[in-house]
């Protein structure tokens, strides 16, 4: 195997701090055999030297233990988890039978509203406020879900 000395000005693989990904760079500096510094080819920025990430190895399949353990041996099955939004839409069904929509308050950023209160949003239609948020944000449920909104 050939492997050449590296030295200042030499074009290396390196993580650009810039550019978030692995690009070709020039190295600017170096302290006896380490490189240091870099600039990235793409961007033009420098930065200190930072490896690409070592290619991961595969993983062997774990084996059952002898002895007593409170972890099952066998292979689990994953089981999903639940749509982050369908708890939304879950708490909406649950409260829409019970909402006067003739009691909603028109929305405005301007607006003052209470907990519990019900907004009705040119966009969003009739929501519930579920959480002030101080100084000038709430959280309102509407039936396409959870969304934040400005407020006095």
């Amino acid at each position: 195997m050939n492997t050449k000395k590296l030295s200042a000005g030499d074009i290396i693989d390196a993580r650009c701090t810039r550019c978030k990904e692995v690009l070709n760079h020039r190295i600017v500096a170096m302290v006896e055999e380490k490189v240091v510094r870099v600039e990235c080819n793409t961007c033009g920025g420098a930065h200190g030297y930072y490896p690409p990430p070592a290619p991961k190895a595969a993983k062997a399949p774990k084996k059952a233990s002898t002895g007593s353990s409170s972890k099952s041996s066998g292979t689990s099955t994953r089981t999903s988890r639940k749509d982050p939004g369908e708890a939304d839409r879950d708490e909406w069904a649950a409260l829409r039978p019970n909402m006067e929509s003739e009691r909603a308050v028109a929305y405005t950023m301007d607006g003052k509203f209470r907990m519990n209160s019900l907004v009705n949003h040119s966009s969003f239609g009739l929501g519930v406020v579920k959480q002030l948020i101080p100084p000038n944000k709430m959280q309102v449920l509407f039936q396409d879900g959870m969304k934040l909104l400005r407020c006095q």
